[in-house]
């Protein structure tokens, strides 16, 4: 079991660098948020080892090994280290699930492009899918069809915030966008990138990104519905949320190149009821269609089993203002630049 004061510990990291997610974990059930806080911990002490190394080839390295620590019960001696070891084995979190997450970080560190929407689902289901994957186990949620909804949404996430940050990430020099899509466009990629612009060429790339995206928005809500019922309106508010990014996208002429697009509060306050009466809904059969690019992470889940079975749902049920903080708030401090290539920018 993780002790107390090593979750404390936790909880203190993030009242110092991470304002937003601390706040949001005070009001969440403790069954969730001690092992969120621990694995949200070990997840920024790994930024801060990136960021303060400078070498960022040797700094996965350092964190593959702290990873091996962990996994073999001889966490490093911190209190992230001994937590996020203890929350790995008492909701059996199979190694490849982090590992996918470390994976994710080499490819940005390599600076990889993609040829193809399958090249970056591979991608997506790294830096993303594993960390929805990873949210489903602390849901007591472990059946591979829930699994695979979990990593559509993480998926789905992922390829809005590409859609989005279209501009920012060529101005840091990174192109997300899948170069065949670019190419059918007419637009080259290197050319593009070293003198990045906005046009309607660019907008029908973005908005394939975006059709893209919303399929694996639409798959995941029946999963959703077969999550603990205190956890439903909070996730569905963090994908209503999310997608609506899109939709403003769309307004703006998909132009992510020379603005960056927000969700007014007031449309968030409209979806987070929305939200909550979507978790009210009668849910819809999961399916059991598991993308090719996470089935390694479906597969990982699969094979490994809980020492004991945690409690099963929060022991009170929290606002759907609250667990969308908390989620949406997670997913993006593990965007990519969160975690690796914006050195320096705390949430």
């Amino acid at each position: 079991m993780t002790a107390a004061s090593d979750i404390a510990a936790c909880r203190e990291l993030l009242r110092g660098g991470s304002r937003t997610f601390f706040a949001a974990s005070l009001v969440l059930p403790r069954a969730v948020s001690d092992p969120a806080i621990a694995l949200y911990a070990f997840c920024r002490l790994a930024d801060d080892a990136v960021d303060l190394d400078g070498g960022r080839s040797d700094a996965v390295d350092k964190l593959r090994d702290r990873l091996d620590r962990a996994y073999a019960g001889q966490p490093l001696p911190s209190p992230a280290d001994r937590a996020f070891a203890g929350v790995v084995t008492r909701f059996a979190i199979p190694r490849e699930l982090p590992e996918a997450l470390l994976e994710g970080l080499a490819w940005d560190v390599e600076g990889r492009r993609y040829e193809t929407l399958d090249d970056l689902l591979d991608y997506a289901a790294r830096v993303a899918g594993a960390v929805g994957a990873m949210m489903s186990l602390l849901m007591c949620r472990r059946d591979p069809a829930i699994v695979a909804r979990a990593c559509d949404l993480g998926m789905a996430m992922q390829l809005t915030n590409i859609a989005r940050d279209v501009g920012e990430d060529a101005r840091a020099g990174r192109l997300y966008l899948p170069l065949a899509w670019l190419c059918e466009a007419g637009i080259d990629p290197e050319a593009w990138l070293a003198d990045p612009y906005y046009d309607a060429r660019v907008g029908s790339v973005v908005s394939r990104l975006l059709n893209a995206a919303d399929s694996f928005y639409q798959r995941s809500i029946a999963g959703i519905g077969a999550l603990p019922a205190s956890c439903r309106s909070g996730i569905h508010a963090a994908r209503l949320i999310y997608a609506e990014i899109g939709r403003e996208l769309e307004r703006g002429r998909l132009d992510s190149v020379s603005r960056r697009t927000v969700v007014p509060g007031a449309r968030k306050l409209r979806l987070l009821g929305d939200a909550l009466a979507q978790s009210l809904a009668r849910p819809d059969i999961v399916g059991d269609h598991v993308e090719p690019a996470v089935r390694f992470l479906v597969d990982a889940v699969t094979a490994s089993q809980p020492a004991f079975a945690p409690a099963t749902s929060p022991s009170r049920r929290r606002s759907a203002v609250e667990q969308a903080v908390w989620v949406l708030d997670l997913f993006e401090r593990l965007e990519r630049r969160d975690q690796l290539l914006r050195a320096g920018d705390a949430p």
